[in-house]
């Protein structure tokens, strides 16, 4: 084949894959004229690698139409077959598909759905796990987006049109737990090592504070999120959220050596001489938790409300935040 003649050839088929990308667009834009379609998280919390049925990460997609015609479109039953979820790293790295959501596209199977129709002005939400779609395995800042088909995606590397969303910034956080900090908690008699125990809000308030009465530090330390009780302080918070994994570890430790020496957070790091659990609210994973704590001074007795609020995960409530109220003196 001549030179002249390749060149041809190569520009043909530069034209041809621009027009095809260009029938695509178009096409897609005929299917859902003035169509919208956006995400956003449905329950904004504080995200964690893994899989635990307890952890969801739920994402709010939301399909509008800003046109003056009526919208239609197909939905299937099974999402995996109208959303495609892409999460990449800062460096450009993309997450894996979930096992589950490949062998199910891949299966040579019959796609149920069904029609949706929105009026002008009319909006139509979903709410799915991107734990589903994606494999996340580990800590890190992602960006997150999502390809909508109105027409279905039936096989893997096909090229039915799509929408894509806006993005969003993801989070995830290192797992909280005994072996995410430099020193593994010790039980003060046993010497075995400290595991959270599936206990409600308002006895691990009562372990935590009866920890503070005997000065065992790890037991006290077992049931708070130090992650976000270290980010209760602005500064503290920007600092940690621009630090290396190593980085937030030492933070960590250094924290709960400036609390077990009363430095910073004073108000739960004083030992109560007595305390009375008050009101315990909870439901899903958030909860609350008033207690009345008394300090003991050489002259008087302070008395104070303490207002704890924990997040449980994986079954276990920790503390995240906690408010003070001062009732007077005795």
């Amino acid at each position: 084949m001549k030179k002249g003649e390749f060149q041809v050839k190569q520009l043909f088929s530069v034209l041809t894959i621009a027009l095809v990308c260009s029938l695509m667009t178009a096409t897609a834009e005929e299917i859902l004229p003035g169509a919208a379609f956006s995400i956003r998280y449905h329950d904004r919390s504080i995200y964690y690698p893994g899989n635990s049925p307890s952890e969801p990460i739920n994402i709010q997609l939301t399909i509008t139409n800003k046109g003056p015609q009526t919208l239609r479109f197909k939905l299937a039953d099974d999402r995996s077959f109208s959303l495609y979820f892409t999460a990449r790293t800062t460096r450009g790295q993309a997450l894996e598909n979930a096992p589950a959501w490949m062998i199910k596209r891949a299966a040579n199977r019959e796609v149920y759905f069904r029609e949706v129709s929105l009026e002008p002005g009319e909006s139509f939400s979903i709410v799915e796990n991107l734990k589903d779609y994606l494999v996340i395995n580990a800590p890190g800042m992602y960006v997150l987006d999502c390809d909508f088909y109105p027409e279905l995606k039936r096989l893997s590397g096909s090229s039915e049109p799509s929408i894509a969303s806006n993005r969003l910034t993801l989070e995830i956080k290192p797992s909280p737990s005994a072996a995410a900090t430099s020193v593994m908690p010790i039980h003060p008699k046993t010497a075995e090592i400290l595991k959270p125990q599936a206990m409600p809000p308002d006895e691990v308030i009562s372990y935590i504070l009866t920890s503070r009465q005997r000065s065992h530090w790890d037991q006290f330390f077992l049931y708070l999120d130090l992650d976000e009780m270290i980010k209760r302080d602005p500064a503290r918070k920007r600092r940690f959220a621009a630090e290396s994994e190593e980085g937030r570890i030492a933070m960590i430790d250094n924290y709960k050596n400036e609390l077990s020496q009363a430095r910073i957070d004073k108000d739960i790091s004083t030992i109560p001489y007595k305390f009375q659990i008050e009101r315990t609210t909870y439901a899903g994973n958030d909860g609350v938790v008033t207690a009345i704590e008394w300090f003991q001074y050489p002259t008087f007795a302070e008395k104070k409300r303490f207002t704890y609020y924990l997040v449980s995960r994986d079954g276990i409530w920790r503390v995240v935040n906690y408010t003070v109220d001062n009732l007077g003196t005795e």
